[in-house]
């Protein structure tokens, strides 16, 4: 009898089902890169490379914890996968940032993709052998201050994944590698205008700048990573001291070869006393050969240090997404309010 394997995520089968992400004629390995892990970011179209800074930056921008309220958080999301077909695929992030003083501050992330257990049989009758193929990304980041207005950091990421199965082909291996993040961050502070406050943000992150992943090297088995380009701008209306209107928009282009399209993002956030958020957004894909657009949703509510976050993804395309109809969690810790108040009281004391 032809040999059975009881499965449907595979070595690269897998990266083909999150590259819907993708343009359909570029395939990159570690896709996992590119989803969006936080919740937050999740509600507004998947942008975050020019929104107000939180404990996630990390992924979408870490140039911007230099300009955080807040002294030091850490944060922990989770995003299930495939949910219609499966209940444990699913990624996790896990984010922690310090700021060192009023001009620098450095972050660590984690991400672990796990693809679940998959049972390979030779026949029916084969009680078969249970794996776990995973991917996972570490990643630690320094931003600077370069003036009251503007700010840059540089992230190295180490890269692991799993996905190549020994009981399928015996030479193959775990592929590693790193990646590098060079990004910037530009934002005023409150300015005046007739009838409200007002703050101009913008933002710009080249990810995974590095070598390719080798699952084989006697076979060549090569994978590029997902390098890819963030640009984004926004204004937040500070109608009074209680209520304020962000807008955002974000273009995103894949660099990796026989990528063509350009994503569009745009997204909105409602705060009520910095307690309470609502959130909606719109992800398009100008190209239309992935055919990917969808609305998403979203809601986050504040109490003293803690926050949570959910969002809600809801394709408009006649193609889901594996991220249609699920519903995204984050859960964050913001200890020290008004950092850098603090930080400077602390200097002085120390002087």
């Amino acid at each position: 009898m032809k040999k059975i394997i009881f499965l449907f995520l595979l070595l690269f089968g897998v990266e083909n089902l999150l590259a819907q992400q993708q343009n359909e004629e570029t395939v990159t390995g570690v896709p996992f890169l590119l989803i969006s892990a936080d919740a937050r970011a999740s509600g507004m179209g998947d942008i975050g490379v020019a929104t107000a800074p939180d404990v996630f930056s990390q992924q979408w921008n870490p140039a911007k914890y230099p300009f955080s309220e807040n002294k030091l958080g850490i944060a922990l999301s989770y995003t299930p996968y495939l949910s219609s077909l499966t209940n444990d695929i699913a990624l996790l992030n896990l984010n922690y940032f310090n700021k060192i003083n009023e001009r620098s501050t450095y972050a660590l992330s984690l991400r672990y993709f796990g693809l679940g257990e998959t049972v390979f049989k030779q026949n029916e009758t084969d009680p078969g052998v249970a794996v776990t193929p995973n991917e996972m990304a570490f990643d630690g980041s320094y931003s600077l201050k370069l003036s009251q207005t503007f700010s840059m950091s540089v992230t190295g990421r180490y890269i692991r994944s799993d996905l190549k199965i020994q009981e399928v082909d015996a030479t193959a291996g775990v592929a590693s590698t790193f990646a590098v993040d060079i990004a910037g961050y530009y934002q005023t502070a409150e300015l005046s205008f007739k009838n409200f406050q007002g703050i101009w943000r913008g933002g710009f992150n080249l990810s995974n700048l590095g070598p390719k992943l080798n699952y084989n090297v006697n076979s060549g088995s090569e994978s590029v990573l997902p390098t890819n380009l963030k640009l984004g701008g926004g204004f937040d209306f500070i109608l009074d001291e209680d209520n304020t209107l962000a807008t955002s928009i974000e273009f995103n282009k894949l660099l990796v070869e026989g990528s063509k399209e350009v994503t569009t993002g745009l997204g909105l956030e409602y705060l009520y006393q910095n307690c309470f958020a609502l959130r909606t957004g719109f992800y398009n894909d100008s190209n239309g050969i992935g055919n990917l657009n969808f609305f998403t949703f979203g809601a986050g509510l504040k109490y003293k240090k803690v926050k949570f976050d959910l969002s809600y993804l809801n394709s408009t395309s006649k193609q889901t997404t594996s991220l249609d109809n699920i519903i995204r969690f984050s859960l964050s810790f913001n200890i020290g309010d008004n950092a850098v108040d603090n930080i400077e009281e602390k200097e002085k004391i120390n002087n």
